[in-house]
């Protein structure tokens, strides 16, 4: 059985509300609701997710902290 990892099971809730958000955003912009699956909701997620991810990732090697999963 495969454990899941304890980082990514934090962030599970962020990234939901991530998902929400920009669904939300996505059908204020159209005027009518659209799904979390539609793909411009997809891209932004995606997009947010990386953009955030990556600022962690360079303030971890700011200070020092090194990720070997990475590697």
């Amino acid at each position: 059985m495969r454990t899941h990892d304890p980082v990514v099971t934090r962030e599970l809730p962020v990234i939901k509300k991530i998902i929400a958000d920009e669904t939300w955003l996505e059908g204020e912009r159209r005027g009518c609701s659209v799904l979390g699956s539609d793909p411009v909701v997809v891209n932004n997620v995606c997009s947010v997710i990386m953009r955030v991810g990556s600022q962690l990732r360079q303030s971890l090697s700011d200070h020092g902290v090194e990720d070997n999963r990475l590697a």
